[in-house]
């Protein structure tokens, strides 16, 4: 399915919701997505920033077949114009895509069979950026019994969003602040289309979904605006989604500001659970408490994590062994 349009003898590419409309030999916001010949040509296609296997928790996936792995790839580019990128080098990166690692969606088959990964990761920059490599790739993770995952900013055009996500067995969605004033400013995008992605996997598609949101002290930390979003999370997607809160380490072009004191982390974290999240964490940290699953029902934890590794498992069958609450989620 081709999502671009003609426009004056120009072609927009309507992946994304800057709907770049390019001339001959432009390339889009992202830098991997160029008209070449009156089509918009992935130019990263089977080109990757290199392979990681991964423990699932480090997505973070923490109720996506806990302790498995993932195979892990990205490319470079992306849609998104954060100044606070963690992986900046990668997703702002310029380079030549055919000076990468040349591998086929047969290829990443192939290694994530021989590793005995449960599952694929489009990762390291957004795969919306690189659509269609992604889609061929977690197309050929369905017929060889493999799961697939997204690590997405969610930002994404409707229609792109359908076929995308049909093909995604999990995702973790960036959330990465509740306003457009940060979207604006720190991201060079909106809000809106973000909130519709989520809202449109959680309530339409089979796609197991979890949520990041990266706290930047000053800039998304008010509690006003964690009680926002948490109420907007229960709102529209329920009580059961789980949502991560991460520490920002200075990079790209946030170098001047500090790393995210873990006092923040935990107001963050008090807040979404006061509010009636059931499942909510702290990433980036090493502190069990805020790392383990808590059932719902009697409080008890069914998974305790030492880093990205399981400490103990209380869970059969997905329901907690001291009450039979079902825990949300997809277990073994």
């Amino acid at each position: 399915m081709s999502f671009q349009k003609i426009i004056n003898n120009k072609v927009q590419c309507t992946i994304c919701p800057r709907n770049c409309i390019l001339q001959e030999g432009q390339e889009g916001f992202c830098h991997i997505r160029k008209n070449i010949n009156g089509q918009i040509v992935l130019t990263s296609y089977g080109y990757n920033t290199g392979l990681a296997i991964d423990p699932i928790e480090k997505k973070p996936l923490f109720h996506f077949y806990p302790n498995s792995t993932v195979l892990s790839f990205g490319t470079l580019g992306c849609i998104m114009g954060c100044r606070f990128c963690q992986n900046w080098h990668i997703s702002r990166g310029k380079a030549d895509a055919k000076m990468l690692n040349p591998t086929s969606p047969a290829d990443i088959i192939a290694v994530a069979k021989e590793h005995n990964c449960k599952s694929v990761a489009f990762t390291y920059n957004d795969p919306v950026a690189f659509f269609e490599y992604a889609i061929d790739t977690a197309k050929l993770c369905r017929k060889n019994g493999i799961k697939t995952v997204a690590v997405t900013s969610g930002y994404i055009n409707p229609e792109p969003a359908k076929e995308f996500f049909k093909y995604m067995d999990a995702a973790n969605i960036d959330l990465k602040a509740f306003s457009e004033k940060f979207y604006r400013k720190n991201c060079l995008a909106h809000l809106q289309p973000v909130l519709d992605t989520i809202k449109y996997v959680k309530n339409h598609t089979d796609c197991w979904l979890e949520l990041t949101t990266l706290l930047i002290e000053g800039e998304n930390t008010s509690d006003e605006e964690i009680q926002s979003e948490c109420r907007w999370i229960l709102d529209n997607l329920g009580e059961d989604v789980p949502l991560h809160f991460s520490a920002f380490f200075p990079n790209y072009k946030f170098t001047d500001r500090k790393a995210t004191d873990y006092k923040t982390l935990l107001n963050a974290y008090n807040i979404a659970k006061a509010a009636g999240l059931n499942y909510v964490y702290i990433g980036n940290s090493s502190v069990a408490e805020t790392a383990a699953t808590y059932c719902k029902n009697c409080g008890k934890p069914v998974i305790k994590r030492v880093g990205y590794g399981l400490g103990e498992y209380n869970l059969d069958n997905g329901r907690c062994i001291f009450c039979g609450e079902k825990c949300a989620g997809m277990f073994e």
